[in-house]
């Protein structure tokens, strides 16, 4: 079985537009997701990626519209500006890869699904801890107890060894796909990832 690495930050919003069609894809073709939670500053930092504040202003308006197009075409429920953004992402992911650790590969998935949404179209702050207990028990998970282990030394080190190896892989953006050592940056690139599967 092949394995699709996929990288990401929860609270980039082209994660979250990408990410359930993205599972789907590999589900369908028989690829193994192997899920990589990263801290996309620190890409940034090493790519010369800029957050969004520091952007130039034609680009962060742009940016508003690709968002509102692509939500429009995709269906899917997102607010271009939503209450909780900029946030930080580093409690978001840890508790992601704790699920990961503790319950297995698809319940990950959906909690990352869960804060994505939760973000990008319900107005939560992913920063909050009592915020991710409540995706995590939506979930019908312990959401108390996975946050304890969520700031424990190996998660910690799980999150720092994705975003090494993701600056490593040249990534420099959220989501990101390495099939076969060949790369995908963004969910609008999913129709080529697919491709390749298909031909692998």
């Amino acid at each position: 079985m092949k394995t699709c690495l996929y990288y990401f930050a929860p609270h980039s919003p082209w994660a979250y537009l990408g990410h359930e069609r993205f599972v789907a894809l590999c589900r369908k073709h028989g690829v193994q997701i192997d899920l990589r939670p990263l801290d996309l500053g620190k890409v940034f930092n090493a790519s010369g990626g800029l957050p969004l504040a520091k952007r130039p202003p034609q680009r962060q308006a742009y940016r508003l519209v690709e968002l509102a197009r692509w939500s429009a075409f995709l269906g899917m429920p997102l607010n271009v500006q939503p209450k909780f953004f900029p946030v930080s992402p580093d409690a978001a992911a840890k508790l992601i890869i704790a699920a990961r650790l503790s319950h297995g590969l698809d319940v990950a998935l959906n909690l990352a699904q869960a804060i994505m949404r939760g973000l990008w179209a319900e107005e939560k702050n992913i920063a909050d801890e009592a915020t991710l207990i409540g995706c995590a028990n939506d979930l019908e998970l312990d959401g108390a107890q996975l946050l304890k282990s969520a700031p424990t030394a190996s998660v910690q080190a799980e999150y720092d060894r994705n975003t090494e190896a993701g600056t490593a892989a040249n990534v420099f953006g959220s989501p990101w796909y390495i099939l076969d050592g060949e790369s995908f940056w963004g969910q609008d690139r999913l129709d080529f990832l697919e491709r390749a599967m298909r031909a692998g």
